[in-house]
C-alpha cells in the first residue's frame, strides 16, 4: 500500500501540487470555526456567528462552480491566484472591521466565500498530466480524498493553536495569507501553467448538461446530508454521554475510519466500470450508518462511528472517476467544483434537518437521518443506473469561439485525450 502511494508522490510535480493545494485550501477548511471564534472574541452572539458562517458557506457553494468554469475557459493561474488574493483580502477586512458594522461583516464574509479558489477541482484536472498511467490517477484521487480528511481534521487544530498563541483576529489573517502562498505554489508550477482545457461546446449549462453528472450530484447531495446530520446527532449524543470529549472522539473516529478506508481503496486496482462500484460503496456506506441508531455506550459508539466512516473516502474517490468520465469535454474543473458544491450544500442541509429531528425524537432519531439519506443516495443511483452507465457522447464536440485559443487538449483518460 505504502509503495503505491510513494510511487505517486515520487512523480515529478506531484508532491508540490498536492501540498500546495492542501495549504491553499486551508482557509476554506478553517473558515467556519475561525469565524465563530472571532465573533465570540468580539463579543458577538452565537446567532451572529452562525449566520456569518452560513453566509460564507452559501457564497462558497455559489462561487466554486462559477470559478471552475472560468478556470476551464481561462486557465488556472489567471483565475486561481486572483481569487485566492481577493478571498484573503475580504477575510482580512472582516478581521479588521469586526462585527461592529454588521453589513460590512456580512459582505466581507460573503466575498471571502465567493472568491475561494477551486483548487480542489483544479488538482483533479491536473493529475492526468502529471501521472503517466490511468491507474495511478485513480490512486491519486483516493489519496486526494484522504488528504481532504486530514486537512479538515488538522485545520481546526491550527485555528485553536493560533488563537491560543495570538488571537482569533490574527488566526483569520495569518491562515488566509498561508492559503494564498499555497495557491501561489500551485499556479507557478509547470503543470498548472501548461494546463489548458479541451475544446468545449458553448453551452450555458456547462458541465450540468451531462445527465450522468446530474445523477451523481443528486446522489452526493444525500451523502452530504448524511454527513452533516451525523455532526448534529453526535453533539446530542455527547450531551447525554460524557460531553464534548465523547463528541470529539466520535468525530475523530469518523475521520480515522475515512482515512483507513481511503488508504485501502486507493492501494487496490479495481476492475469493471466505476459506476457499478460506486453503487456498492454507497450501499455499504448507508448500511453501516444504520447501527449508529442503536446509540450504545461511548466506547461502542466511537467504534461504530469509525466503521461508519470507512466507506466515505472510497465513495468520494470513486465519484472523482465517474465525474471525469461524464463531464462534457472542456468542463472538467467546473464538474469537479459542482461535486464539491453539492456535497457542501448537502452537509449544510443535513445540519439544518437533524436539529429539529433530534429535538422531536431524540438522539436515536437523529442518527436515523444518515441511514435514511444514505439509502436515498443509493436509490438515486439504482433508479438512474441506465443514465449513469450510458456512454458519454458529449466528450466529442465541435470547436467554438468559447474554446481555448491554443486548441490545447485537456488531459483526460476517459475520452482518450492526453496532454
Amino acid at each position: 500500500m505504502a509503495a503505491g502511494y510513494a510511487e505517486i508522490l515520487r512523480a515529478r510535480h506531484a508532491m508540490r501540487l498536492l501540498t500546495g493545494t492542501l495549504v491553499g485550501r486551508l482557509p476554506n477548511a478553517i473558515a467556519a470555526i475561525a469565524i465563530v471564534l472571532f465573533v465570540r472574541e468580539e463579543g458577538g452572539t452565537y446567532s451572529l456567528a452562525g449566520a456569518l458562517a452560513a453566509v460564507y458557506g452559501v457564497a462558497n457553494a455559489v462561487g466554486q462552480p462559477v470559478l471552475g468554469r472560468l478556470v476551464d475557459l481561462r486557465g488556472q493561474p489567471k483565475v486561481q491566484l486572483p481569487a485566492a488574493v481577493l478571498s484573503a483580502l475580504a477575510m482580512t477586512v472582516f478581521a479588521l472591521v469586526g462585527t461592529d458594522t454588521p453589513v460590512v461583516a456580512y459582505l466581507a464574509v460573503a466575498a471571502a466565500g465567493l472568491f475561494t479558489p477551486p483548487l480542489e477541482g483544479g488538482l483533479r484536472a491536473l493529475w492526468p498530466s502529471v501521472l503517466p498511467r490511468e491507474e495511478q490517477v485513480h490512486v491519486a484521487y483516493a489519496m486526494d480524498a484522504i488528504a481532504q480528511e486530514v486537512m479538515f481534521t488538522v485545520g481546526p487544530l491550527l485555528v485553536t493553536v493560533c488563537v491560543s498563541l495570538w488571537s482569533a483576529q490574527a488566526a483569520l489573517v495569518v491562515l488566509n495569507v498561508i492559503g494564498v502562498l499555497g495557491a501561489l505554489s500551485v499556479v507557478l508550477s509547470k503543470p498548472s501553467r501548461a494546463w489548458r482545457s479541451a475544446p468545449r461546446e458553448a453551452h450555458w449549462l456547462g458541465a450540468l448538461r451531462s445527465p450522468g453528472l446530474l445523477v451523481l450530484l443528486a446522489a452526493f447531495l444525500f451523502i452530504g446530508l448524511a454527513l452533516g446530520s451525523i455532526t448534529v446527532a453526535g453533539v446530542s449524543y455527547g450531551d447525554d454521554n460524557g460531553g464534548d470529549a465523547v463528541y470529539g472522539w466520535m468525530m475523530a473516529a469518523l475521520g480515522l475510519g475515512a482515512l483507513v478506508g481511503g488508504a485501502v481503496y486507493g492501494a487496490r486496482q479495481w476492475s469493471g466500470a466505476p459506476e457499478g462500484r460506486l453503487r456498492w460503496l454507497v450501499a455499504l456506506l448507508a448500511l453501516f450508518y444504520v447501527p449508529l441508531a442503536i446509540v450504545p455506550g461511548p466506547v461502542a459508539m466511537v467504534a461504530l462511528t469509525a466503521v461508519a466512516g470507512v466507506f466515505l473516502a472510497p465513495c468520494i474517490a470513486c465519484a472523482f472517476i465517474v465525474v471525469d468520465r461524464h463531464a462534457p469535454r472542456g468542463t472538467v474543473t467546473e464538474a469537479f467544483s459542482w461535486l464539491v458544491t453539492t456535497f457542501t450544500v448537502g452537509a449544510s442541509v443535513g445540519t439544518a434537518v437533524a436539529g429539529p429531528v433530534v429535538e422531536w425524537g431524540g438522539t436515536r432519531w437523529g442518527f436515523a437521518v444518515p441511514a435514511v439519506t444514505g439509502a436515498l443516495a443509493l436509490l438515486v443511483l439504482l433508479a438512474t443506473g441506465r443514465v449513469l452507465s450510458a456512454p458519454h457522447a458529449s466528450g466529442r464536440v465541435a470547436l467554438s469561439s468559447e474554446n481555448d485559443p491554443n486548441r490545447a487538449v485537456q488531459p483526460r483518460f476517459s475520452s482518450g485525450d492526453r496532454a
